[in-house]
């Protein structure tokens, strides 16, 4: 029974994600107790200004001490913690701790490093609380109407926050929610951070298509606007596709597209790089998202690229692609390319699940990632139910997929050839496509390259008329000895 009056969660931090969600967690019945610090002359006031305005005369309860505010909230303690990632995470456990009582849970909904919520766990389960580490995806709209919300940690915390968060969550359309439970220690805000890497992918490559579309053909704002909404209507439905078509048909009050006026340097918040330090980590390649963060780098030194662009004379030669068979081929590649992207992700969900023993129902992430996060897309229902039928050890290899690719390849492969002649900058829809060349190469060229590493530093090799697992190494040069470097891989 929930103790008389009493809140049935908390929820600290009302900045754009906070705020949101408490009134989410309102409007779906449940009595939401909120707390913000306060910083003199920096924070003051955002609790009074919440609960006189937007929370006015619904059902929550404001708090300045953080000891009356856990008071408030019934047993077992619920707190949902949305501020900034990183020591401002620890500061406020620390805050907390003399607070709560055993059984009590924290929630940390914020983009927090998944090793650092690896040792929050385990802080907080020996001091008898119970610790959730929850990815949360969909920016404000999502956060006030309904959300993907990936929850990791203590397990036995998910039978007391699942009816919250799941009337949170959005709802795919078959209802469900996008909120389930996805593994132990830090795998929710893991699988997170696999969503955001596939979320730079998605961006970029959609930046590409719009570039080509522009410098190709010569398209108006309006035209590939009109482009992107057809293909919102088919197989590249998606969050991403949709907005961009509304971004390009969006006019500021001089009657001139705001697209027009926006400086090319794209910024980043991090997730997009710990997805490729942790791929590196783990030895999996991610070369298509690496390619997307490393061109916002690029895209930041716009002083450099203007000065190179006065230096270098970049033609376009080539005979013009007939229209329709430009779109058609674009279209296809961006398809094509952002299957590699899912793929790559995904493969490295399997993984890591694989090396921290976590677990991960691959099917069950795609489909939380179905409705209310930046990348749903129409084709996560079939990636959930390749997962779901096959299993297969990486997505490119389940049947469906083998036969989207079959579909796609010759478009995917002309557009990237001319983009190329035509000294266009295309690297996602390159690097997805050479990855997909080296996946389905038999032989490659690594031959060579574990030759060079023998040579010159005793690393040893394998042989292709011996069994995996057994080391050599040539004494190249006849000068040197037997002695080999120890074997390693990363």
């Amino acid at each position: 029974m929930k103790e008389q009056g009493k809140s049935d969660i908390g929820l600290i931090g009302l900045a754009v994600m906070g705020e949101n969600l408490a009134l989410n967690m309102e409007r779906n019945q449940w009595k939401v107790s909120v707390y913000n610090r306060t910083v003199p002359g920096i924070e003051e006031g955002v609790v009074e200004r919440f609960i006189q305005g937007r929370g006015k005369d619904k059902n929550f309860e404001g708090h300045t001490d953080i000891e009356t505010f856990v008071k408030s909230l019934a047993s077992p303690r619920k707190i949902m913690m949305m501020v900034r990632a990183g020591k401002p995470i620890d500061e406020l456990m620390e805050q907390l701790f003399p607070y709560l009582s055993p059984g009590d849970i924290l929630i940390d909904g914020g983009n927090s490093n998944f090793e650092d919520t690896n040792r929050r766990v385990e802080l907080a389960e020996s001091k008898g609380f119970l610790f959730v580490g929850s990815g949360v995806s969909g920016g404000e709209e999502g956060a006030l109407n309904g959300a993907s919300i990936m929850p990791g940690g203590s397990e036995k915390a998910w039978s007391e926050v699942k009816p919250i968060l799941q009337s949170i969550a959005a709802k795919a359309e078959d209802g469900t929610p996008c909120c389930e439970w996805v593994g132990p220690a830090g795998s929710g805000h893991f699988v997170k951070m696999i969503h955001n890497g596939i979320e730079y992918g998605d961006m970029q490559l959609i930046g590409e298509a719009y570039w080509l579309m522009k410098h190709l053909l010569n398209a108006t704002n309006d035209e590939m606007a009109s482009v992107f909404s057809t293909w919102n209507k088919g197989k590249l439905k998606s969050y991403l596709i949709e907005i961009t078509a509304h971004i390009l048909s969006h006019k500021e009050s001089d009657g001139t597209y705001l697209i027009d006026s926006i400086l090319d340097a794209a910024g980043q918040k991090g997730t997009g790089k710990w997805s490729v330090i942790n791929a590196m980590d783990l030895g999996m390649p991610l070369g298509l998202i690496a390619s997307a963060v490393f061109e916002r780098s690029l895209s930041a030194q716009k002083d450099i690229r203007v000065e190179a662009a006065k230096k270098y004379n970049r033609q376009q030669t080539l005979e013009k692609y007939p229209r329709t068979d430009l779109l058609r081929d674009i279209e296809d590649a961006l398809y094509a390319s952002k299957l590699v992207s899912y793929a790559q992700g995904f493969a490295v969900l399997k993984q890591a699940s694989d090396d921290y023993n976590w677990n991960l129902n691959l099917a069950s992430i795609a489909k939380m990632w179905r409705a209310g996060c930046i990348i749903r897309s129409v084709f996560l229902n079939d990636i959930a139910e390749a997962f779901e039928k096959e299993s297969p050890e990486h997505l490119l290899l389940a049947s469906y997929f083998k036969g989207q690719i079959d579909e796609t390849k010759e478009g995917w492969k002309s557009l990237v050839s001319y983009a190329m002649m035509q000294e266009l900058p295309i690297p996602a829809f390159s690097s997805a496509l050479n990855y997909f060349y080296s996946l389905t190469s038999k032989n490659l060229p690594a031959n060579m390259i574990q030759a060079q590493r023998d040579y010159f530093g005793a690393h040893t090799f394998e042989r292709k008329d011996k069994p995996r697992g057994e080391y050599f190494h040539e004494n190249w040069t006849g000068e040197g000895g037997d002695t080999k470097s120890g074997t390693y891989n990363v």
